[in-house]
């Protein structure tokens, strides 16, 4: 959930580090820090707090560039200010921004104490520094890469040297990492809100990539120190879209996009007239492709795995393959049966999903092929696979996911019409695009409702295909929405155990239950009281409040 962002330009580093960072609070985080090469040496401010903690904590005096910035989700060490990044080496030339997990940090620790190096933090990341500084030969490049030698984890990191006062390094493996290119300025950044304010020209660096940034360019390099030539993407969307536009916050936004959203997912794909679709990233699967398969997995984590869950249930229906849906945190940890007759979809919505990236190179590894659904082009995971689908939902702030979640179910759906049943399929994809709306009364009495659930009297049940696996997102969005709207969690509620969702009104007023979202329904309709099991089968029987007319 950390955040990282660099600059290299002439202007002064800190306002644009503080504006990037501020794009990325929507990751979570507990601490924030700032590092620029200035006139006096390298100046550090850190907090632990919020973006508008540094800024009120920040000098008049700290001008200067290049630099870094970092909003730090604590894993090592707890959140405070000594543990908050930037971390240095022992005379506080070097300074290290990082994202991910040193596996082995403890025994580089132990060595480096050893050798008289001096530990201020209880973070793994410390230890880069002083690898970095213990390498150093006059060549920053050359001396992260051979600190990176000694590393085992994952890594998203950025280094500013006062001994290299015109250049930043940046290497990653398992964190994302871009680059932003404008005219005679370099950003580099875990993610692209960071950046789009102020160029939309990125290059996403892979596993195993490094970037030395400077004003007079860029040079791109693996770990074994061999030229790496990049493309350089365009960001396809822009500032406006990550900002709140007039929503008190940015789920409540999502929910409201999700009409477009959707329409933009079939946008010159759904053939209507001939019963199928046009998915390019999919041309060498047709009908007749799914007949040699054995088997079809679908893995992702979180909300994706949301979707997939929907998703096996529409494909098997439809296809009459068996189709396993794979938690990819698990999936190469155990023995799967994956070979060449297998096809695997990686379901991301960043595309840079840690687990779901391993999952695929295992799928390859066995010999499977390995298509992605992601939203975010460029991705790791859209670079890795073999083909695949855009869902085109556009940027999504909300940690809780609304609108990504109903366009890969429309994605997959859209697969679907690769099948056997891909008459019956258009007939239910074409009716969607009208079915998601703003809902009687608009906004405010819906969020009036979801401030007073108790006053809700009615009740409804719902069932359907896939809905007891779409009521999993249902619960998790109706949380992330009464934390939003201010609304207390009832004390009087079975255990969670019991309560396996929180339900929604008017499902029944959905022509195809799969491509409904389930959130605003809630908001729209209050709190649900209880969701049990019903019987032997697990049948899920959902139960709300309503308002009486």
């Amino acid at each position: 959930m950390c955040g990282i962002v660099g600059y290299v330009g002439a202007q002064d580093a800190a306002p644009i580090l503080l504006a990037g960072l501020g794009r990325l609070e929507y990751r979570g985080y507990d601490s924030a820090g700032l590092a620029v090469s200035t006139r006096s040496g390298l100046k550090i401010r850190k907090v632990s707090g919020r973006v508008a903690d540094l800024t009120a904590d920040l000098p008049g005096r700290f001008k200067g560039s290049p630099g870094i910035g970092h909003t730090r989700w604590a894993t090592h060490g707890e959140p405070s200010q000594e543990n908050a990044h930037p971390h240095t080496d022992t005379a506080g030339r070097i300074a290290v921004v990082h994202n991910g997990i040193i596996e082995n940090y403890e025994e580089l620790r132990e060595r480096l104490k050893s050798r008289g190096y001096v530990f201020r933090t209880q973070t793994d990341t410390e230890v880069i520094a002083h690898l970095i500084e213990e390498e150093y030969d006059g060549d920053l490049g050359d001396a992260v890469r051979a600190a990176l030698r000694h590393v085992e984890g994952t890594y998203g990191l950025v280094v500013l040297s006062l001994d290299s006062p015109d250049e930043i390094v940046a290497a990653r493996m398992g964190s994302p990492l871009l680059v932003g290119i404008d005219d005679g300025e370099l950003f580099v950044a875990s993610d692209a809100a960071a950046v789009v304010g102020h160029t939309r020209r990125v290059i996403y660096l892979d596993d195993g990539e490094m970037v030395t940034l400077s004003r007079n360019g860029y040079l791109m390099r693996d770990l074994e120190n061999t030229h790496v030539d990049k493309t350089i993407d365009e960001i396809s969307w822009d500032l406006k879209e990550i900002e709140k536009g007039g929503y008190p916050h940015f789920m409540l936004k999502e929910i409201y996009e999700q009409p477009e959203a959707i329409r933009n997912a079939m946008r010159g794909r759904l053939q209507l007239s001939e019963g199928t679709a046009v998915l390019g990233g999919l041309s060498h699967i047709d009908e007749d492709g799914w007949r040699g398969l054995d088997r079809v997995v679908l893995t992702a984590c979180g909300t994706s795995w949301h979707a997939a869950l929907v998703g096996e249930y529409l494909l098997e229906d439809a296809t009459r393959i068996p189709i396993e849906t794979e938690y990819a945190s698990e999936f190469r940890y155990r023995n799967p049966v994956i070979d060449d007759r297998t096809l695997m979809f990686a379901i991301s919505q960043s595309g840079e999903t840690a687990d779901t990236l391993a999952a695929v190179r295992e799928g390859q590894r066995r010999g499977a092929r390995v298509l992605g659904i992601v939203n975010v082009v460029g991705s790791s995971i859209a670079r890795a696979t073999d083909g695949g689908i855009y869902i085109h939902a556009g940027p999504e702030i909300g940690v809780a996911s609304t609108k990504a979640f109903t366009c890969q179910i429309t994605v997959l759906a859209l697969v679907l019409l690769l099948t056997t049943l891909a008459g019956v399929a258009a007939a239910l994809v074409g009716a969607a695009p009208g079915r998601p709306h703003r809902g009687r009364g608009g906004e405010r009495p819906a969020r009036e409702r979801a401030r007073h659930p108790r006053q809700q009297r009615q009740r409804h049940s719902v069932s359907g295909v896939g809905l007891p696996r779409i009521a999993l997102q249902a619960e998790l969005e109706l949380g992330a929405g009464e934390a939003a709207l201010g609304v207390e969690p009832r004390r009087d509620e079975p255990p969670h155990e019991a309560v396996l969702e929180r339900g929604v009104a008017r499902f029944r007023e959905l022509d195809l239950a799969p491509l409904a979202h389930v959130a605003l329904a809630q908001i729209e309709s209050g709190n649900v009281r209880e969701a049990l099991i019903e019987d032997k089968e697990q049948r899920l029987r959902l139960t709300l409040n309503q308002p009486v007319d």
